[in-house]
């Protein structure tokens, strides 16, 4: 339970486009960073290998701890409305205890998405009052809308990013977060602020993101980039788009449908290929499997490593 080809090595985004001259940091390989149409079946296909795997990143994601007294790191999620921002989190607190927990709102498949508040999520690591140094944000969806609501949503990414937006801000489409609203926080400390950018998609929606949309999502891994903050995203609902996942999630290491898939996101909107991570939230299931929590745990333990490296360079000022 919680409470309250490839891209280029360089991070460039396909086609050579660099934005402002500003070039996107990189991160960790990902666990389909050797996916190819050559990919060797006997190579991952051992159901022992999940479970090795599953194994040695969970103790890593629980005993993880920043260097500094009270640290903690800070995730920050985003992407479209029924990405599986939501779902994310309760999946990777379902993998932390090792059962289905639903306590981070989400709607029903195929509505719009539920997050209207910013909200800090800290995670046990299996027993009461025992808690991981880890926390994860969620932030409302992002819409194609009018051109002031997508640059609104800039705006509150930042300030979130920047430690400057208080847990339970209401979000306003029309109108960021004011330096006089009670919910801005004028003076963060290191805690406060983001330490690993992570944008959302679904899988099957990659290549019918809307441009504008697409835009946003730019001028937002711009903004980042300023900050120095490493960015990575993740793929959910994998088992959806491609069916041979969906008969058996081991698949995945063998799919040339999901490669195609990331290199039309990566194409999309600039993340290198290394830098994105498939994932199957657990949505409609009654008990937590090797095999998914390997690929959440893959994820989580790439997130935990960039974000560390960022958070090693700020002041060790905590709350």
């Amino acid at each position: 339970m919680f409470h309250s080809g490839e891209a280029a090595d360089s991070g460039v985004p396909p086609g050579g486009r660099i934005r402002h001259g500003r070039f996107f940091q990189l991160c960790a390989p990902s666990i389909l960073s050797t996916l190819s149409t050559h990919s060797n079946p006997s190579t991952h296909s051992n159901p022992s290998t999940f479970s090795t795997d599953k194994q040695n990143d969970l103790q890593y994601v629980q005993d993880y701890k920043p260097q500094g007294e009270g640290l903690q790191l800070r995730i920050l999620l985003y992407g479209t409305e029924a990405a599986g921002k939501s779902s994310f989190i309760n999946s990777v607190d379902s993998v932390l205890q090792g059962r289905i927990c639903t306590q981070a709102g989400v709607e029903n498949v195929g509505r719009y998405g539920f997050t209207k508040r910013y909200k800090t999520y800290n995670f046990e690591k299996g027993n009461p009052d025992t808690f991981c140094s880890f926390v994860i944000n969620d932030i409302m969806g992002l819409k194609s809308g009018s051109s002031r609501s997508r640059r609104v949503h800039v705006k509150d990414v930042k300030r979130a990013m920047k430690g400057n937006m208080r847990d339970s801000y209401t979000f306003n489409p029309e109108d960021k977060l004011s330096k006089e609203d009670r919910y801005y926080n004028a003076n963060p400390t290191t805690n406060d602020k983001v330490h690993i950018l992570v944008y959302v998609a679904d899988a099957n929606k990659v290549s019918l993101i809307d441009e504008k949309v697409v835009e946003t999502i730019l001028d937002i891994r711009d903004e980042a980039a300023d900050l120095g903050i490493p960015q990575v995203a993740i793929l959910t609902k994998i088992d959806e788009a491609c069916p041979n996942i969906k008969g058996d999630i081991k698949n995945v290491y063998m799919s040339y449908d999901l490669k195609k898939k990331m290199e039309t996101f990566s194409a999309k909107v600039g993340y290198p290929m290394n830098c994105i991570f498939p994932v199957k939230n657990y949505s409609s299931e009654l008990n937590v499997d090797d095999e998914t929590d390997a690929l959440i745990l893959n994820a989580l333990r790439r997130m935990i490593d960039s974000g560390n490296d960022f958070l090693k360079t700020l002041p060790r000022q905590r709350n």
